[in-house]
């Protein structure tokens, strides 16, 4: 059994990274207008924004787990999504095609980031580590292929659990 590609990784992180927004936007909404509907909204371009992210923040987290402590690291990752949502903001905005405006935050900053979002970026963070970080990366392919890969994969995934 193999560990996932990098672009495997990547491609699960910016799945999670998208129902996210999503997910947030829907509850945003109901908080601001109680609907219902839960309407969550995002761009394309957050599945290349979140999966480029998190991989970043896998490899910060793959250099720094045994160098410093987790609320650190969090903050370390925090500080990265803001330079990462800048600079991707100003791409993008460049193109008219930027699909978040902060402008009407007291704390923002060109309307590209904003302070008022720094806790919940700071948990974001945590939940990315010990949640999607470390579980993405104890998957693995089984390497098998054909009509019998389910069957086989199961074996040895019960013989793996065995000498665990």
């Amino acid at each position: 059994m193999t560990a996932l590609t990098a672009f495997s990784r990547w491609y699960l992180y910016a799945i999670h990274g998208y129902f996210c927004e999503v997910m947030f936007t829907a509850g945003w909404e109901f908080i601001e207008s109680a609907n219902w509907k839960f309407v969550g909204v995002t761009s394309v371009w957050s599945l290349f924004i979140y999966g480029t992210s998190i991989l970043v923040v896998e490899k910060m987290y793959l250099h720094l787990r045994t160098r410093c402590n987790i609320l650190i690291r969090c903050l370390i990752y925090t500080l990265w999504t803001y330079a990462w949502e800048f600079v991707t903001g100003f791409i993008l905005q460049q193109f008219n095609a930027c699909p978040w405006d902060y402008s009407s935050f007291r704390g923002n900053f060109m309307g590209l980031i904003t302070l008022e979002y720094s806790v919940l970026w700071f948990l974001a963070s945590i939940v990315a580590e010990q949640m999607v970080i470390k579980n993405t990366l104890r998957l693995r392919f089984d390497g098998q292929g054909g009509a019998d890969s389910n069957k086989k994969g199961f074996k040895e995934h019960v013989i793996l659990k065995k000498h665990l």
